[in-house]
This record gives structure tokens, sequence and C-alpha cells, in this order.
């Protein structure tokens, strides 16, 4: 959550307490501020696309994901949250790509794995 800015970090702050609050439109408000700010601040998409999550806003948050992914391809948290999306919308076999990736990075993910399972058995079939 840190950014490198005392004001992206005190909007952050204002940004997980309005999110706690359930105030999501401000905290979207302030997230495009942290942005504007700073576009390359990772945390500040990442935390935006789970926003837009919650609001059920899925074009918005896969939008915010890919921005995630370009500046780091490495987060898993972004993996996750993609599968998550894809999963909602009935993407099973796009879903579990992405969980892959996520555990590629982090194997230690909790649920995923048992997510995972279920895909792979669901998209690709049990072994026989």
């Amino acid at each position: 959550m840190v950014s490198g800015s005392d004001t992206c970090n005190l909007l952050m702050s204002r940004v997980k307490a309005a999110t706690d609050d359930k105030d999501y439109d401000l905290a979207l408000k302030l997230l495009g501020a942290v942005i504007a700010i700073n576009p390359k601040y990772v945390e500040a998409w990442n935390q935006r696309a789970t926003i837009y999550y919650l609001k059920d806003d899925y074009g918005h948050a896969l939008a915010d994901i890919r921005e995630v992914l370009a500046l780091e391809p490495r987060h898993f948290g972004a993996w996750s949250g993609l599968g998550l999306i894809l999963q909602d919308i009935g993407d099973d076999k796009h879903a579990l790509e992405a969980y892959r990736k996520a555990l590629a990075i982090d194997p230690h993910l909790e649920h995923v794995p048992d997510v995972v399972k279920t895909l792979t058995e669901k998209v690709e079939g049990r072994d026989i």
C-alpha cells in the first residue's frame, strides 16, 4: 500500500476506510485521484479492480486488472481476481488458466489449489 508519495499514501488510507465502510463510490473517486497522481502505482489499480468487482462491474474490473498485469505481470492477486471474474461469467477454461498463473507465482495461495482441482476436472475431465 506504500506508493512513495505522501499524498497517495494518505488517499490510500482513506480508500481503505471508505472500503471498510462499504462506501465504494467514494473509494473509486479516491482511487481515481491516486491513479491520476501516480499511474504506475500498481496497488491503486488493483484496489480499484477489487472495488469494481465488489460492485459487480466486471468490465471496469477487467480493464483495471489488465493495467495491473501490464505494470506487474507477477501480481498473483490480479491473476486470482481475473480467475474469479472469469469463473463468475462462466469462462471456466480461461479462469483455470488465470488461477494456474496465480499458483505458479505463489503456490501457497489459500483455496486456489482446490478451485484449480475442481475446474481442471470440469474443463479437462478426470484422469483415468
